[in-house]
């Protein structure tokens, strides 16, 4: 359980760390501010702080810019935290087990609690009711229901010993909870009108791949509104529309593109589908769940599209303040007047600041990682290139500073997902690599998500192939272009990043000098069968479909690093986190074996209480220390 103790005396100058040349423990460490959230009346920030370990959730009153609560978490994953109305926090916590092994399989459970700014007092949102866990599944969201803010959750309710997904109202002033609505087996998500009543119910039957939404009927009941055959890519249920009588669901066109359709409430004609970006994202106004506006990244640009001309108006005001700089929107007021934003600047490093539009004033919350000063932030170049089969591939190339960049040594920074993407910005691990003297590279190989349904669709039977190739054709470009020793590049990476150094050692040899994988696949048989047995039949589709073995099976022992141990000619290290939910353990202790059978040089570390994201900040920082302790050992920077 979450508990939180109200600290008299911290002063936010405590997270200041000491003027300095930046030592990994600034980029290592938990960023300094984790997040940022405005009240709706604008009264008020919350902060959510850390001092490398520790977190502390803080609340400044900006009027007299004092600070009206400092409550510390422990240990605590914080991984969300809001406003519900003036009065209350709500805070969502994870951890990897429930206590007493309620559950045995290994997942990452999240939790929520309510905070009494007036009192400090916190309590379960799901305390009070009967055959629940005290488990969330998604965010919890707040509406104004009967005049009053009101937190609506999903969890687990139970059901002749069966868990189902069950819908929650909780009355913060009371601090009670209701059940408003158990689901069937299949049901996966509600929606929330803005009077704060159900309005949509969202269910997909991983078996069949059927998946539907059905509406709210007059006088109660469900009706089925749409209903499609998906077993591998199902829609989803995003949230409502602009005027709040229409659900949006996010589908796939008769050319497979992503659009965004409708589903009318009020039983009135749907509107056209929109066509989006890839990668676009929905925003929505946080106190009634209406769409206002929609995010894409762009190439490297961040782009904000607001659906009122006047948000539109502010947002241009807003970026304007901060030429040059990455703006992201992390919270706003009811009267969108003052707004909590993320500035990432390519020359100082990401910072958090408040705008008040009243008094056309912004003001600094503080730097993200306070440790890192603008002279150890490492510049940043966007590069292009084309793989050997004539794909045309983008990335980014981070050069350690005051060096000229001619003949550096390079290390290879393959993203996790894979169906992700390297953004621009201040990236904490590439920087703590290149303030060690290395060029770090940052590709968007093929089957990489948020630029284009081809370059993710290329990658479809591409592990440890072409995905790979990908990685060592950037290194081949960057060797031609003089900016590093091709001689000296070692690879790095994190679950799908680790399953590429993994295969950049034993699948693309004669590359890299040393490969460091945290918390990466290695025998992708057991792998998939391991995510079938724990994320259902519809995971396993997923991952045959990418990896090319929907047909054959087969195929995964011969793009598998585990059983190509043999071949491995360079020192690996295998960090694993013993929490992990995403990638067991087991896939480095797999490969571990492999390479102890077959004589070749290898370390695994094995990290106590971390998960698949390092959330800890004493674990992340080992892995960042062990990282380059094991890379200057074997490809030294000078």
């Amino acid at each position: 359980m979450l508990v939180l103790r109200v600290l008299a005396g911290l002063a936010l100058s405590a997270f200041a760390l000491t003027a300095r040349a930046a030592p990994l423990s600034a980029y290592g460490g938990l960023p300094t501010i984790e997040a940022a959230s405005v009240s709706p009346s604008g009264h008020a920030v919350a902060l959510v702080l850390t001092n490398g370990e520790d977190r502390l959730i803080v609340v400044q009153d900006l009027a007299t810019q004092k600070l009206t609560l400092r409550a510390g978490t422990g240990r605590a994953k914080v991984r969300y935290v809001r406003w519900a109305g003036d009065k209350h926090l709500i805070i969502v916590t994870s951890v990897t087990a429930l206590p007493m092994d309620v559950i045995t399989t290994q997942r990452e459970w999240m939790m929520a609690f309510r905070m009494d700014l007036a009192t400090g007092k916190v309590l379960p949102l799901l305390r009070d009711v009967d055959s629940a866990m005290n488990t969330v599944a998604g965010a919890p969201v707040v509406r104004m229901y009967h005049g009053e803010p009101t937190v609506f959750v999903q969890g687990i309710k139970f059901v002749n010993s069966r868990g189902r997904l069950a819908l929650f109202r909780v009355d913060l002033e009371r601090a009670t909870s209701k059940e408003v609505e158990v689901g069937d087996e299949d049901t996966r998500d509600w929606a929330i009108g803005v009077d704060g009543e159900p309005v949509a119910r969202e269910t997909y039957d991983m078996k069949s791949g059927r998946w539907s939404i059905a509406l709210r009927a007059p006088g109660g009941g469900w009706r089925e509104a749409v209903g499609v055959m998906a077993p591998i890519d199902p829609p989803s249920m995003m949230g409502l529309g602009p005027d709040g009588k229409s659900v949006l669901y996010q589908a796939l066109d008769d050319k497979e593109q992503p659009i965004w359709r409708e589903a009318r409430i009020d039983g009135a004609q749907a509107g056209a589908p929109m066509s989006v970006t890839d990668g676009q994202g929905p925003i929505y106004d946080p106190q009634d769940g209406r769409l206002i506006g929609q995010y894409a990244l762009v190439g490297d640009e961040g782009r904000y599209s607001f659906l009122r001309p006047e948000d539109q108006r502010v947002w241009r005001a807003v970026t304007a303040a901060y030429k040059g700089s990455m703006v992201s929107l992390e919270s706003w007021s009811a009267d969108h007047q003052k707004i909590a934003v993320r500035v990432d600047s390519l020359d100082e490093g990401p910072a958090y600041a408040l705008v008040d539009l009243a008094t056309r004033k912004a003001t600094w919350l503080g730097g993200e990682y306070m440790g890192v000063k603008p002279e150890d932030v490492a510049a940043q170049k966007p590069i292009r290139f084309k793989a050997r089969d004539g794909l045309e591939l983008t990335g980014y190339l981070t050069t350690p500073r005051g060096k000229d960049v001619k003949g550096l040594p390079l290390i290879v920074f393959p993203h996790g997902g894979p169906a992700a993407r390297d953004e621009p910005g201040f990236d904490w691990w590439a920087q703590g690599m290149a303030s060690r003297g290395y060029a770090v590279l940052q590709v968007n190989f093929r089957g990489s998500e948020g630029l284009g349904d081809a370059l993710l669709e290329a990658g479809y039977g591409q592990w440890g192939r072409k995905m790979q190739t990908d990685l060592s054709d950037g290194v081949a470009y960057l060797a031609s272009e003089g900016k590093i020793d091709a001689r000296r590049v070692c690879i790095v990476g994190a679950s799908y990043g680790g399953y590429a150094s993994l295969a950049g050692a034993a699948l693309d040899p004669g590359v890299y000098r040393c490969a460091v994988a945290v918390s990466g696949p290695s025998d992708l048989g057991r792998f998939v069968n391991w995510s079938r047995s724990k994320r259902g039949v519809g995971a396993f589709r997923y991952w045959t479909r990418f990896m090319g073995a929907e047909d054959d099976r087969s195929v995964l022992a011969s793009i598998s690093p585990a059983a190509h141990a043999d071949k491995v000619q360079i020192p690996i290290l295998l960090i694993h986190g013993k929490d992990d939910s995403v990638v067991p353990l087991e896939q480095s202790q797999i490969m571990a074996d492999a390479l102890k059978k077959a004589g070749k040089p290898y370390e695994l570390i094995v990290q106590k209480g971390e998960d698949h994201w390092l959330s800890r900040g004493e674990t992340r920082l080992q892995t960042l220390e062990a990282t380059m302790a094991f890379v200057e050992k074997h490809n030294p920077p000078n």
